[in-house]
């Protein structure tokens, strides 16, 4: 069998990607945005900035996933998939294509399914698997025939030609590219594609110079050469041609014509394998070992990047799901067949009634049995719509439960806050008072007029011992373990080394007081307070960058 020229199928999923994209523009309302992001993913990936593409793909498919835009989010996922596909890494394609062949099938119409089967059968062309790629292009192209969809009709023929191409069946392959030549004759890029299908054929066919003249003729109207895949493509059958046809300089100087061109690592791999058998043609055995080594090279980076068994597991996961969908298919044709037996069966015994006038007796209490039947269903029918009414009404009734368990939750923890707050305002209001005795103390203290009069020596004194009472204190714990019930039994149990002090500190830190509330209560500096927080932190062994406040909201 001649040697297989490894093709760009990218240009193609892509393309397919585009077309049925521009399908969206039909939709409007809370859609348009969605739309307009994957428009730009697709644009993002057609000028190789994947990275972008991906993170426009994948808001795009959160967006549709989260409101159930069934098409959006079949179209982001199959284009995440095309853009993994564009990066070689075909396990991580399979799995994006099998997710929204998921969602085509189960949400929206065949014209949907058809796409992402065509995908799924390039990468198993990709995998060199071909009789599952061209069992699944056909599956694509038999539903293009069932919509009469004549665009996609010509490019799954196309498809399938490429595939019998690649498994060696070049007459048939023939005919499909022939067959999808009248379809896509309104598409000058998958026109080409085809005519190229054609020009591979010839050459794998043996005709070699008949190839290298009609790629020539197709690479004179090509736009923009050396950066089209087709461009590639007919680059790689020229080369072949000519070492086909012993002309080992020439095809050495387009062989390095491509390369020039900086192709991915698969057109790399390709390039070199033919210049190491050219080469090698030509006698010249130290080059073409050289070459051999580079191929080698390239299988071993294409593998890595392959992710191959991820691919083998998603390929797995795909025939799974399309073997259950054929089954679900085989259990609705067996229910058709049923009923259409029912029917034989019912006009058999209507046949047996009309005749067989002599049992007419007989048909009367069949008649009757079939009435009871009947009736029975209807009982057995009000019966579960009963049922159904009460478990609606069960349903009710939780959900009103739950509603108002969760009000309910809300009174509290709003009742909670009021009081903390009434905490805080005792608490700054006792601070304040107390800060407002010490500057009377302080400035009555200072009076010469204090040592001549004993009873207001004697004042003085009862409020100095009056501002070192923890009463209030004890008060003021008291009302805010009612009002916090537990935080401090927890907050112990957690922390046994806090002391005294450090639970109060705590307390107004719970209670979400600012820094300088809690400094006037302490009579200390907003610094010191920060340097306090530091402490506790540090005694508490919380994580570094962990919140003082947010560690005691947790407990």
């Amino acid at each position: 069998m001649p040697k297989k020229i490894s093709y760009s199928f990218p240009a193609l999923l892509l393309l397919l990607c585009l077309f049925f994209c521009t399908g969206l523009r039909a939709d409007t309302g809370n859609t348009a945005h969605c739309d307009t992001l994957i428009q730009r993913g697709i644009k993002a990936m057609w000028k190789k900035n994947h990275v972008r593409s991906l993170e426009l793909l994948t808001e795009a498919r959160s967006m549709a996933e989260k409101n159930r835009w069934y098409k959006q989010q079949f179209l982001a996922t199959n284009n995440i998939g095309a853009n993994y596909y564009s990066l070689l890494d075909y396990g991580e394609a399979l799995n994006y294509y099998l997710e929204s062949y998921t969602i085509a099938v189960k949400k929206l119409e065949p014209k949907y399914e058809m796409v992402v089967l065509n995908n799924i059968a390039i990468l198993y062309s990709k995998e060199e698997d071909y009789a599952k790629a061209k069992e699944y292009f056909k599956k694509a192209y038999d539903i293009a025939k069932e919509n009469k969809d004549s665009f996609k009709i010509g490019l799954y023929a196309m498809n399938l030609g490429n595939v019998c191409n690649e498994a060696g069946n070049f007459k048939e392959a023939r005919s499909f590219f022939t067959e999808s030549l009248p379809y896509l004759k309104d598409n000058v890029d998958m026109y080409l594609m085809a005519e190229t299908g054609l020009v591979e054929n010839d050459l794998l066919m043996g005709h070699s110079i008949q190839a290298r003249e009609k790629a020539s003729s197709i690479l004179s109207r090509i736009q923009n050469a050396e950066t089209n895949d087709i461009w590639l493509s007919l680059m790689l059958v020229i080369t072949e041609s000519y070492t086909k046809d012993k002309m080992y300089p020439e095809a050495i100087a387009t062989a390095n014509k491509i390369l020039a061109t900086k192709p991915n690592i698969e057109i790399k791999k390709t390039i070199f394998g033919l210049l190491s058998d050219t080469y090698s043609k030509s006698g010249q055995y130290n080059a073409a070992l050289q070459y051999k080594d580079s191929v080698i090279a390239a299988e071993k980076k294409l593998y890595k990047i392959k992710n191959s068994q991820l691919y083998n597991n998603s390929r797995v996961k795909f025939e799974i799901q399309d073997y259950k969908n054929q089954i679900a298919i085989n259990i609705e044709k067996l229910a058709a067949e049923r009923k259409l037996f029912y029917y034989v069966i019912a006009v058999i015994i209507a046949v047996v009634l009309i005749i067989i006038l002599a049992l007419r007796n007989l048909s009367v209490k069949h008649r009757q049995k079939q009435l009871l039947a009947e009736r029975n269903e209807k009982v057995m029918a009000l019966e579960l719509e009963k049922e159904k009414n009460e478990n609606l009404l069960l349903e009710q009734q939780i959900k009103e439960r739950e509603t108002t368990g969760l009000l309910e939750q809300e009174r509290l923890k709003g009742e909670i806050e009021a009081r903390n707050r009434k905490l805080s305002a005792k608490a700054l209001y006792l601070s304040g008072r107390n800060e407002l005795i010490e500057d009377i103390l302080s400035s009555v203290s200072g009076t010469t007029e204090l040592s001549k009069n004993p009873a207001l020596a004697g004042h003085i004194k009862t409020l100095k011992t009056h501002l070192k009472t923890n009463d209030e204190w004890d008060s003021f714990l008291t009302h805010f373990e009612e009002v916090n019930q537990g935080f401090l039994s927890r907050l112990k149990a957690k922390q046994p080394a806090l002391t005294a002090n450090d639970v109060r500190f705590i307390t107004y830190i719970y209670m979400n007081l600012n820094t300088k509330e809690i400094a006037s209560m302490l009579n200390i500096t907003a610094e010191a307070i920060r340097k306090r927080k530091e402490r506790l932190a540090t005694k508490m062994e919380l994580p570094e960058g962990t919140s003082l406040y947010d560690y005691l909201s947790f407990i």
